[in-house]
């Protein structure tokens, strides 16, 4: 069994796949301050509850956008699993080509979900992927499969953080639709500021791509907490993909690995 991780901002992602199947996946909050020991206890516990034992994980593969985490989960696989992860960083065998300014720039989990998104959905067109992370991300893939270019806009929930943070009344409020924009009171009325806000901002945002590529034939890929809620507000998003990254990783540990996977 393979198991693959993507650290990011606010979440940590699992998943373990044995051979091509998933066998379980989950997530859990990033907490800077917590041990490799803590790590490896959480994830060796979430494992048990689905009955799976550390001792049938025979390799590992992270992404991290959090660099101060790497060394804490590298750690931690090679203590409580007893094996050496691989991670996604400059020099790995992707197959992605890159027309950008600086490729060392790109962040991890922007590599991975290209790589995953050409290889489940490429089709010959344009492409362009978006994560609802912490950070919402377009990335550009020509039809040729290169990655062309990308967009970083604020994420929903650090919006919506900064909103609560900066104002003395406004109150911290779960990101759903509301039933009208015309919204009649603080909840619903900061409900359909953000998730209205950003179906505008991701449906402005690929008109103006798609406007620059000279085509509207272009699959759009999303991804993210927050993919399926933008997803129903607006009509410029093709498919929804939650285990887009994930999926992503075993494929770049089955291209980096010379041994049987088990």
């Amino acid at each position: 069994m393979i198991l693959c991780i993507d650290v990011g901002n606010t979440n940590i992602k699992y998943a373990v796949f044995d051979r091509s199947e998933l066998r379980v996946s989950f997530r859990v909050s990033t907490d800077l301050k917590r041990t490799s020991d803590e790590y490896g206890a959480q994830i060796t516990d979430m494992l048990s509850v689905n009955h799976i034992s550390a001792m049938e994980i025979k390799g590992g593969i992270f992404s991290s956008v959090v660099p101060s985490l790497d060394y804490t989960i590298e750690h931690m696989l090679r203590v409580y699993f007893n094996i050496v992860p691989k991670q996604i960083a400059p020099g790995m065998k992707t197959g992605l080509r890159m027309r950008v300014d600086n490729a060392h720039e790109v962040g991890a989990d922007r590599i991975v979900n290209n790589v995953s998104a050409l290889r489940k959905y490429g089709c010959g067109k344009p492409m362009i992927v978006i994560d609802f992370g912490t950070a919402t991300t377009f990335n550009i893939l020509g039809s040729d499969g290169e990655f062309i270019g990308g967009v970083i806009a604020p994420g929903i929930k650090g919006a919506l953080d900064s909103l609560v943070s900066g104002t003395a009344k406004l109150p911290r409020v779960e990101i759903e639709a509301p039933k009208s924009i015309i919204a009649t009171n603080t909840v619903t009325n900061m409900q359909a500021g953000i998730v209205f806000g950003f179906a505008g901002l991701v449906q402005y945002i690929v008109k103006k791509i798609k406007k620059e590529l000279k085509t509207s034939d272009v699959l759009t890929v999303a991804t993210g907490g927050f993919s399926e809620t933008i997803a129903k507000e607006t009509d410029c998003i093709d498919v929804i993909d939650r285990m887009l990254t994930l999926d992503g990783l075993k494929y770049l540990y089955d291209l980096n690995s010379s041994e049987e996977v088990v």
